[in-house]
Formats: C-alpha cells, sequence, structure tokens
C-alpha cells in the first residue's frame, strides 16, 4: 500500500514552552517520515507529547528546533498566514467533537473548507461537497442539519468535509472518542476504505486498540518516539462492526 512519496518529514523535532517560570519539553528530538497512503495512528498516554505533535503536524504550532516538512515544503519557517494556507490546501481535520456549524445544513458544513479558496467556484464548490458526502455514505443527508443527525453521521460529515479540499493527509484526532463501541467501528470502516483508496491517515489517540486498525502505529512516551511498527494484516474493522449486536446506530 505504501509509496514512495514522502508526505511527512520529521527530524529532530523538539518544543518546550515556559510553565510557571520552569522549561516544560513537550518533544525531546522525534523523528520520523510517514508515505503517501499509509494509515499511521500515533499514541501516547496523557502528557507523551502527542497533543504537541499533533498541533506541529497540523501546522497549529511550530516547533522549538527541528525540522517539519509536509508534502516537501518546510513548514516551521513559514509565517501565521502562510501556515494557514497550507493548513487548508494540504491537511483535512477531523476532531473528537465533529465542529460542525450548528444549524447548518451538512452540504453547508462541508463546503466551508473551500470557502477559503478563491479559485473554487459556487457551483464547483457544491458539486464536490456533494461528491465528498456521497463518498462516506450520506447521500441521502445532504440536506439534514446538524441536529437532526447521529453522532455517526455528523463524525461522518466531519470526514466528508475534511475530504473536500482533496488534502495530502487527514489529520484525525480522538475522531471515536465520542462515538459508542458500534459506531467507532463503523467509523473506522469508513478510515480502512479510505485508506484502501490511497489515503493518508495520521489518527492520534490515547486508544491502544486502534493501532490493530492501522498500518503502523508510532507511540510516544515523555516527548519521546518508543517504538514505530508496521502492522502487516491490521484488523478488519468492518468484521468487528458485524460481529456486534445490532443496535441501532
Amino acid at each position: 500500500m505504501t509509496e514512495n512519496k514522502e508526505i511527512i518529514r520529521v527530524e529532530n523535532l523538539r518544543r518546550e514552552f515556559i510553565v510557571g517560570g520552569e522549561k516544560v519539553k513537550a518533544l525531546r528530538g522525534v523523528s520520523f517520515t510517514i508515505y503517501q497512503g499509509e494509515f499511521v495512528t500515533i499514541m501516547g498516554t496523557s502528557g507523551s507529547g502527542k497533543s504537541t505533535l499533533l498541533n506541529i503536524l497540523g501546522c497549529l504550532d511550530t516547533p522549538t528546533s527541528g525540522e517539519y516538512r509536509l508534502d516537501g515544503v518546510s513548514v516551521q519557517t513559514m509565517s501565521k498566514n502562510q501556515r494557514a494556507v497550507i493548513r487548508n490546501r494540504k491537511i483535512g481535520f477531523v476532531f473528537q467533537n465533529y465542529n460542525l456549524l450548528p444549524k447548518t445544513t451538512a452540504i453547508e458544513n462541508v463546503e466551508l473548507p473551500l470557502l477559503y479558496n478563491s479559485s473554487v467556484s459556487s457551483h464547483e464548490r457544491r458539486e464536490r461537497a456533494v461528491k465528498a458526502l456521497e463518498a462516506v455514505g450520506l447521500h441521502e443527508r445532504l440536506y439534514h442539519k446538524s441536529n437532526q443527525m447521529s453522532g455517526g453521521q455528523q463524525q461522518r460529515v466531519a470526514i466528508a468535509r475534511a475530504l473536500v479540499n482533496e488534502p495530502v493527509m487527514i489529520l484525525a484526532d480522538e475522531a471515536t472518542g465520542n462515538l459508542d463501541t458500534r459506531t467507532s467501528f463503523s467509523i473506522l470502516t469508513l478510515f480502512q476504505e479510505l485508506y484502501e483508496r490511497g489515503r493518508t491517515i495520521i489518527f492520534v489517540t490515547h486508544n491502544p486498540e486502534l493501532a490493530l486498525y492501522s498500518s503502523r502505529n508510532i507511540v510516544l512516551r515523555d516527548g519521546k518516539i518508543v517504538s514505530d511498527t508496521l502492522n502487516l494484516s491490521p484488523a478488519s474493522a468492518r468484521e468487528a462492526f458485524e460481529a456486534l449486536p445490532n443496535d441501532n446506530d
């Protein structure tokens, strides 16, 4: 599944903060490369540095030292506005709390990232939003508002929103954290299907069970990588989903 093109290269990444007059070393020389078409879980307990790493990978923060290259572009020397542009064009975000606009339809939520891209016409924006929602199985929910959808459906809208800009990677932050077991497996099934279609996915989580469903697992502890392992035979989220009791979504 893995191709040779580098999507992310992180070299000797360090991030330090001053808290209460003391220096906190959140990241201590982290290095790894992620290639196109990988499904990577980044794991660690509270305080491991994964949230700091997430913010840097998402171009929301910059490292104290070290290098971060996204799709061949050096990020850490960019201005805040430049990072905002690359964040919009290169990364699709999926959050634990969905972050959908209330009282707004699914299609309007998905169109949102394209509003910041002046090269996309309103007609193309609508077409791409419809296509993204169809890709996540919500072709019958285009005009439903957030309060008319289940948690699983809202997360599918959020994933469609992440796909609509054709990003080089999807960055998911605890994307199943607010969902029940059955709905979590349905969302994991969708991520695996996207991976099988060649999408690059980085899934940040504290749940060790999710590592079973990805192609690679990076574990952080005290700001350092303690393991980086390949999973040549990921478990099937669809099989796990189908094995669960057939309760309502």
